[in-house]
């Protein structure tokens, strides 16, 4: 098989896989290293290299789990409030074995949307990049992550696009 049907044979396999479906493997770290390393090789206008990544496994990644819990029960009126939704989301993060947040740092120099497109691109890299390792992934961006500012030490011309979440598969 040549690189071109290796390249669409990835491309045709890429899906979003959600927590519920990783194992309690863990993913080796040159994996989640290799992940990084193709988001960072995504095109960006005046090299701005917009993306910021944070990788949160083990306690980190359980400290995440809460305080998104409790962002989310702060941030929703008793009435709107959904005890399934809250344990959901300590689920998932509790599930995967690493979540990565996803930052775009604008630098001013090129248009928001071309920074916020380079950083989508890096993603796609990312999933391209699981998707070959059998890894199982997906891109979350719940509302709540506006939130997480201050866990995630974004600058004020930095917005966090979402989680990203991996685990292996069978």
């Amino acid at each position: 098989m040549n690189q071109a049907e290796n390249l669409k044979e990835i491309i045709e396999k890429r899906r979003s896989i959600f927590p519920k479906d990783y194992t309690d493997h863990e993913i080796p770290q040159r994996i989640i290293d290799e992940v990084l390393h193709s988001a960072v090789l995504a095109p960006n206008h005046k090299r701005t290299k917009p993306w910021r990544f944070k990788i949160f496994k083990g306690e980190e990644k359980n400290k995440l789990a809460l305080e998104m819990q409790a962002i989310y029960k702060s941030t929703q009126p008793e009435s709107v409030f959904l005890e399934k939704k809250y344990q959901d989301i300590g689920f998932k993060i509790n599930n995967a074995d690493a979540v990565i947040s996803i930052v775009v740092n604008f630098s001013g120099m090129v248009p928001e949307w071309e920074e916020i497109a380079a950083v989508s691109m890096g993603v796609q890299n990312m999933y391209l990049t699981c998707t070959a390792n059998n890894i199982g992934c997906y891109w979350s961006s719940p509302q709540i992550v506006d939130y997480l500012k201050e866990s995630l030490t974004i600058e004020e011309n930095q917005k966090c696009l979402g989680l990203f979440y991996m685990g292996r598969i069978d």
